[in-house]
């Protein structure tokens, strides 16, 4: 099973690398919800980590930086 981060980088068209570095040199990034089984994905704030999920509606998606531990 592919991991959140690996999923957002196959939905982004993105490698995780291109994905990780834009999100460092910008003032947005691409995040994912982290409920099981939703891969409802948004534009947020590098440091987000509760967002609102645009299929859930969970307060469950974070940002790629987050989910790989940079912030």
């Amino acid at each position: 099973m592919a991991s959140k981060l690996q999923q957002l980088s196959e939905i982004t068209g993105m490698s995780e690398m291109e994905m990780l570095e834009s999100a460092t040199f910008d003032s947005v990034a691409e995040g994912i919800c982290m409920v099981k089984g939703c891969d409802g994905n948004d534009t947020v704030e590098p440091d987000q980590t509760r967002g609102v999920c645009p299929i859930c509606g969970r307060n469950s998606v974070a940002s790629c930086l987050a989910i790989a531990g940079i912030i």
